[in-house]
């Protein structure tokens, strides 16, 4: 077996390993929990409310875009949190010391990142299949969750590695992840229509992947009809593929030079000395 695939196989070992840790460990539980009694609570208690325009409930058509919202957060703070806690911490250190041990590291974080999606998902969408009518319009509509999901993972996860390659430190992630994506979550359609915001702030959302993420949640879900609430009228599912396409892309090409140059500028002085940061802010 030659070198690359080695620490590929390794990496996904380790990314499989650290899911099993995720899920046993209470913590990852009662975020999951937390999450899904949020999501399911604010929808239950408006469960009866009518979209204005439709006779669609509002949990059938705000459950796909918070989806999309979750997703969105998750493929961003986490691998950007991870990376930049373990560029802190020397892991990234002791995994470029081994040959291919980089490559094998963000193998590894893919998988795990990827695969943390599944129970935070299922744990709001099982009951909200047993609470609500109409989330799905077809059984079809799971093929179009899966290929969104796909795409959208390629087109946001990167921004987090990239996100956490660049932050000079695990605190302040906050300030270049969390609120950048709030923001956006604020004007992607989340939780209103894109269309009741000013005409340059829809055109900025519609730069950025996480309301094509969102709109292609919602086209996956929704019936056909429902693409009426949307800009233009239609899915844009062409749109969605092409943007979400071309993020991804770009990801994959300026994702591994930012992660090499942190590498070759990651030294053991650097850790000692975010070592002792911590411990001074912990104080």
């Amino acid at each position: 077996m030659s070198p690359t695939l080695q620490a590929i196989r390794l990496g996904v070992r380790r990314g499989w390993t650290e899911f099993l840790q995720s899920i046993r460990s209470t913590q990852d539980q009662g975020y999951y929990l937390f999450t899904a009694a949020a999501v399911v609570g604010y929808l239950y208690l408006r469960r009866n409310t009518e979209v204005a325009g439709t006779d669609l409930l509002l949990p059938s058509v705000s459950l796909p875009s918070i989806l999309g919202a979750l997703v969105a957060f998750g493929v961003v703070i986490g691998p950007a949190s991870t990376l930049a806690m373990e560029k802190e911490d020397g892991t990234l250190l002791r995994y470029k010391a081994v040959p291919h041990g980089l490559r094998g590291y963000f193998t590894g974080q893919l998988l795990l990142q990827s695969l943390g999606l599944v129970p935070q998902l299922t744990v709001i969408l099982v009951p909200s299949f047993l609470l609500f009518d109409g989330l799905m319009a077809s059984s079809s509509g799971w093929f179009t969750v899966v290929w969104v999901l796909l795409l959208g993972l390629l087109a946001l996860m990167p921004i987090g590695m990239v996100i956490g390659g660049l932050v000079p430190g695990v605190a302040k992630i906050g300030t270049w992840g969390m609120l950048p994506v709030m923001a956006l979550a604020g004007i992607s359609g989340v939780f209103y229509p894109i269309q009741q915001l000013w005409g340059w702030l829809q055109v900025v959302a519609q730069l950025f992947p996480m309301y094509w993420l969102s709109l292609g949640m919602r086209s996956a879900f929704l019936p056909d009809e429902a693409a009426e609430l949307e800009i233009g009228g239609s899915w844009r599912t062409l749109e969605t593929v092409g943007v979400l396409g071309a993020w991804a892309v770009v990801g994959a090409v300026v994702t591994p030079m930012v992660l090499r140059r942190m590498a070759r500028r990651q030294t053991g002085s650097q850790v000692e000395a975010a070592r002792d940061a911590s411990l001074q802010w912990i104080r």
